[in-house]
């Protein structure tokens, strides 16, 4: 029988606590995994008289909004906050979209800012893995592990949607933050990465989101620009048709299409052989 959301809670809180014997250090997005982290941190911290540094990683791969996010949300948790400017193409080399790119892109991001923690005197480093990756395709996780990174949210049990409720809980503006992977998953393995090619992703995607949709992507093949959306949220992206095309193509993409199927984390691991995911895909 799996532990009750009360009993994660618990156990969660105790494995914080352990933490927070020493100064930690927070590899910190500013998603909603790793402010609850990073407020649990400070939290337990407290009461030991330990310190918590929140680090963010500023990269090529992420969205240009997400470190003010990341620093807002850190302010509000009351902890002292670091930013790295990594070059993530360069220093994981992923400019090929490798197949490994997520175990390449962890060990160059968490290997960095494990030094800047061990500089800050955190003895452990925190990240905010949940139950719910485990069942993906996740290369990262193996990265996350070999460099000796800690998952606590892992560690209890805790799941996305259990995430989500003890962060509103712990009154955390971003516990309704969709999640924000990096923009490299929205094109097909192999291909070419450019900084222009994410950036045309990331204005793409903040148009679509103005439209109110909460996940939103839009994955790219070729000049073909694919919309994935919430099922319910689909009829936004009909009644808005013709400048939602007019924009798109504006911005160089040849044809514009609505996936039936809607919105889903990974969808471009689909199509990957199980003997590389280790897991069955959907075809």
């Amino acid at each position: 029988m799996s532990d009750s959301y009360a009993e994660k809670c618990r156990k969660l809180h105790n494995i914080m606590d352990e933490y927070a014997k020493s100064d930690v250090a927070v590899a910190f997005s500013g998603g909603v995994d790793s402010s609850l982290i990073l407020r649990l941190a400070v939290l337990h911290a407290r009461e030991r008289k330990s310190q918590v540094t929140a680090v963010t990683a500023v990269t090529e791969l992420h969205p240009s909004g997400d470190e003010k996010t990341a620093g807002e949300v850190a302010g509000e948790a009351g902890a002292r906050h670091q930013v790295l400017k990594v070059r993530e193409l360069e220093c994981a080399g992923i400019d090929s979209n490798p197949v490994d790119r997520c175990y390449r892109c962890k060990k160059c991001l968490f290997g960095k800012i494990r030094e800047e923690a061990k500089a800050a005197g955190a003895a452990d480093v925190l990240e905010g893995t949940n139950a719910d990756d485990l069942g993906e395709y996740r290369p990262g996780l193996k990265a996350v592990e070999e460099l000796g990174i800690k998952s606590p949210l892992k560690e209890a049990g805790f799941t996305k949607e259990e995430v989500r409720r003890l962060a509103k809980e712990q009154g955390i503006s971003v516990h309704d933050r969709p999640s924000a992977p990096c923009l490299a998953t929205r094109f097909p393995y192999g291909e070419t990465l450019t900084l222009e090619k994410l950036k045309r992703v990331e204005q793409g995607e903040s148009y679509l989101k103005t439209l109110g949709l909460y996940n939103v992507r839009l994955r790219i093949h070729g000049n073909i620009a694919r919309i994935e959306a919430d099922p319910d949220q689909m009829k936004a992206l009909v009644e808005h048709r013709e400048e939602t095309v007019e924009y798109l193509k504006g911005l160089g993409y040849g044809y514009v299409t609505l996936d039936l199927e809607g919105f889903r984390s990974g969808s471009m691991d689909e199509t990957l052989p199980e003997s590389v995911t280790g897991k069955k895909g959907k075809r």
